[in-house]
């Protein structure tokens, strides 16, 4: 069972270096810096940077105002502390920040899915991490399309083969998207490794589709 609890300890932020500074806020539409990556015959990475522009003005609005928990779950019969702090919005109506909901209908129409949760992370620091995993939860159709958007920090997010092989490497900064397709929540793991010299926060945006967690009949 997992437990949650909130923490008040101050999170280092330098919202300066995560770029678009001042920049008013925008989302391009047209996706026209969206480069897509094979994995497989099935599964794919697309990358599009600087998807939002003033990418700083978000950051700030959802470090200091969603209600971010920390989670204590049960591991080898012990209580242990998840490396990161999160917060979930199971349903649109309960998104406070307009912004992410000009995100969630941009995002919806371009790849044809109907986005209707937020599931977000906040990693503090380097010393924050997500081990390998799937989104088995929240994809359960054999294929699924899950972008992810970065806020803060840049901070390596790194894919591979969920039956062992080589990882690949991205680095999305503050303002990038980016999205799974394909199989890839099927075939393959992600995660977010620690990266114990950087000290600055980062936020990770997954837009869910309630429609792509229903399984396909067999």
């Amino acid at each position: 069972m997992n437990t949650l609890t909130q923490t008040l300890n101050p999170i280092h932020a330098q919202s300066d270096l995560f770029g678009g500074g001042n920049t008013r806020f925008s989302i391009d539409t047209s996706f026209r810096t969206a480069k897509r990556f094979a994995l497989d015959a099935h599964s794919w990475v697309e990358v599009v940077p600087g998807w939002i522009s003033g990418a700083s003005l978000l950051y700030e609005q959802m470090r200091d105002s969603v209600p971010w928990l920390e989670h204590d779950r049960r591991m080898y019969n012990k209580m242990i502390r998840e490396p990161r702090m999160t917060a979930v919005y199971q349903e649109l109506g309960e998104v406070p920040e307009e912004r992410l909901l000009q995100a969630v209908r941009a995002l919806s129409t371009h790849y044809g899915v109907a986005y209707d949760g937020l599931w977000m992370n906040l990693y503090r620091n380097g010393q924050d991490s997500t081990g390998w995993h799937r989104d088995h939860r929240s994809c359960r159709k054999l294929e699924c399309i899950v972008p992810v958007l970065t806020l803060g920090t840049t901070r390596r997010f790194l894919i591979k083969p969920i039956k062992g092989g080589s990882s690949m490497t991205f680095k999305p900064s503050s303002g990038d998207l980016v999205v799974m397709g394909g199989r890839s929540q099927q075939d393959w793991v992600h995660c977010v490794p620690k990266e114990p010299g950087i000290v600055e926060a980062r936020i990770s945006v997954n837009f869910m589709s309630s429609a792509q967690g229903v399984r396909d009949p067999q």
